[in-house]
Formats: C-alpha cells, sequence, structure tokens
C-alpha cells in the first residue's frame, strides 16, 4: 500500500513538471543576418570588400602549359616543356595617407618530376612551390621583392634588354598617369638567370635605379638607370613606342659602362620590333636587334658569363612572336627567334604557349 502511493504521488510530480515546462513557450535562436559580398570598383575590376572590412580584395593569377626550342635546353635534348601556376592576391585599402597595397604572388614550376626549384637556362624551370612577389606599398612607397623597371620591355619575345628584374627593394614613384618618376635601392644577392645569362652575386651587394616615363596620346618614353655599386658599373635604358597605322611601333636603346646586375648581355644593343593588330584576337611582332661587344660567356654551357670584360663580338637577332586570343581568358602565344654571334655557332630559339588567365 505505501510503495503503490509512492509511485502514484511520483507520476503525479512529473506530470505536473512536464506541463509546467509544456506551458513555457518555445524561444528559438534567431539566424545571423548573412553578409552578400559587396563588389568594389574603386580599385577597377575583380575587387570586393572582405565581409565587415572596409579593404577590397581581388583574386588573379594563370595556368600555363609550354614548350621551348632551342639548342641544349635540357641536357642534349633541344626542347623542354613545363607548367606553370601563378596565384595572386591583391588587397587596397584607402587611407588618410594615400592608397594601402598589400600583394603577394605564389608561383608554382612543373618541370621535371624532381621537387626544388632549377637554376638554368629559360627553358629548364625545374619544380616547386615560391614566393614569385610579396611587396607593401602606401602611396608612393613601396618595399618587398617585386619586378624592377628594367622588366618593362618591349611586347614581343625577340629582344634582350635586361638581365636580373626581380630584387628585394625600396622604392618611392610618383605618379600622375601622364608622367612617372620614381627610385630604387635594390639588394643584389644570389645568382640572376635571365635571357640565358647566369651572373654570380655571392655577397648581398646595393643596386640604385631610376626611372622617368611619360605618355601623350599614343606615344609613350621611358628612361631608366641601374647602378651595381659592388661591380661600380651602371647601365642606362630608352625605349619608346609609338600607335602608327594598325599596330604600335617600339625602339629600344642600351649602353651599359660594364656586366653588371641590370644589364650584362652587350656594351649597347639597338632594338626594333613593330607589334600588328591584325585582328581583335591577333597581333602579329616581327623585331630585331643588334648587340654590340657582347659579354664573354662560359664556353662550356655557353650563357654564363666568366668576367666583367666586354668581348669583340658583336651579335644581331630576328625574330616573329604571334598572339592570339582563343576565347576569353584562355590565349595562346608561338614565338621563334634567331640568334647570330661573331665566332660562334648560330642557333634557333622559341617557344610555344597555351594559358589560361583569371
Amino acid at each position: 500500500m505505501n510503495i503503490k502511493s509512492l509511485l502514484i504521488g511520483s507520476a503525479a510530480a512529473l506530470a505536473a513538471v512536464s506541463g509546467a515546462k509544456a506551458a513555457d513557450a518555445i524561444v528559438a535562436a534567431e539566424p545571423e543576418p548573412l553578409e552578400y559580398v559587396r563588389v568594389c570598383d574603386a580599385f577597377g575590376a575583380g575587387f570586393f570588400y572582405i565581409p565587415g572590412t572596409e579593404t577590397c580584395l581581388k583574386f588573379g593569377g594563370y595556368v600555363r602549359f609550354q614548350t621551348d626550342f632551342g639548342r641544349d635546353l635540357s641536357g642534349t635534348s633541344d626542347w623542354d616543356s613545363f607548367t606553370r601556376a601563378q596565384f595572386e592576391v591583391d588587397t587596397k585599402t584607402d587611407t588618410e595617407l594615400g592608397t594601402l597595397r598589400g600583394f603577394i604572388g605564389f608561383r608554382g614550376n612543373a618541370d621535371s618530376g624532381v621537387g626544388g626549384a632549377t637554376a638554368g637556362t629559360s627553358g629548364n624551370q625545374g619544380s616547386g612551390v615560391f614566393v614569385d612577389q610579396a611587396f607593401i606599398e602606401l602611396g608612393g612607397l613601396k618595399v618587398g621583392k617585386f619586378y624592377n623597371w628594367w622588366d618593362d620591355d618591349l611586347s614581343g619575345e625577340t629582344d634582350l634588354l635586361s638581365s636580373n628584374t626581380l630584387f628585394n627593394s625600396v622604392r618611392y614613384s610618383y605618379d600622375t598617369g601622364a608622367f612617372a618618376v620614381g627610385l630604387s635601392v635594390d639588394e643584389l644577392e644570389g645568382i640572376s638567370f635571365g635571357n640565358d645569362v647566369a651572373l654570380g652575386n655571392v655577397d648581398n651587394n646595393v643596386g640604385i635605379s631610376g626611372s622617368i616615363a611619360g605618355k601623350i596620346g599614343g606615344a609613350t618614353a621611358s628612361l631608366i638607370g641601374g647602378y651595381d655599386v659592388d661591380r661600380e658599373e651602371g647601365a642606362v635604358r630608352l625605349i619608346a613606342t609609338a600607335d602608327i597605322g594598325p599596330g604600335t611601333l617600339g625602339l629600344a636603346g642600351v649602353y651599359a659602362s660594364g656586366v653588371n646586375s641590370y644589364y650584362a648581355l652587350s656594351e649597347w644593343a639597338v632594338a626594333v620590333e613593330y607589334a600588328i593588330k591584325a585582328t581583335d584576337r591577333l597581333t602579329i611582332t616581327p623585331g630585331a636587334q643588334w648587340l654590340g661587344n657582347v659579354a664573354v660567356k662560359n664556353p662550356a654551357d655557353g650563357y654564363s658569363i666568366v668576367n666583367a670584360d666586354w668581348s669583340n663580338n658583336d651579335a644581331w637577332t630576328a625574330g616573329l612572336t604571334v598572339d592570339y586570343k582563343i576565347t576569353e581568358g584562355l590565349s595562346t602565344k608561338v614565338t621563334a627567334n634567331y640568334y647570330d654571334e661573331d665566332n660562334r655557332p648560330d642557333f634557333w630559339t622559341g617557344f610555344v604557349r597555351l594559358q589560361r588567365s583569371f
């Protein structure tokens, strides 16, 4: 009897508690409001605001497949194929001191099956992933690893107008759009490979470079210079372009007092090209260049410079570059170039490229 009363009492108590809870209102958590990505048109196409900030972000890059042709590009093979992936992150913010920018460019080369970047001629890219560029920019001040003005050459693939172009640098530029001037202090270190030239910089040396550029209508001109403090040698280069007829005429001239990190190919050079805009998709660019007193090269490999003296050899090169836009974001480039230097065998170089840009 006592047990029965206890069970009935317990059941009644549970029912009362359950009834009391059932009478309470059920409150559901409100969903967080969605914040859609906003387009940031202040810095051009492709930028959008990072949610919750006033910083604009843009992703870009490309995937490239290329086959190079030339004498002994890979061992005794006269051709070499590689694949490259480039991914870029660009951020910009308006501040009271001007536009604050941060840029990172990652590059991955896949050539041989072995990891790690391989040094060599332009066709031998090795395999590995690395930071191609990374810099901070505020107003006219730019610091980090980025390409020098010497990288801005003619549009075709025939000209040989620079040696090394990528440094850790501190640069200040003033740009009005129609006129620009800048000065850069560059760290010269490691071994640079550009235009099939190897130039050794064992120590961390210093370089100073500058640029003056302007444009009027369809004509542009840029004068740049670089001085290698350790070698006590420098170089200057003038490039001018003008829209003439169905294309753009480009002229360039270079003088170097001696072998240096900015230009190490010859004592002087003159280049010309004419980029013909055949259609909206097709551009055909013939070009030629004369090089006076080319650098002394190691006969064992044919491209590395053995000392700081110019030779008595002259050289000339001529070629043709064809650019074709297959569709939006997909293009191809084909080039073939002939090189002839005094007292050395002449040879052909070129490549076929397919590139998806985004």
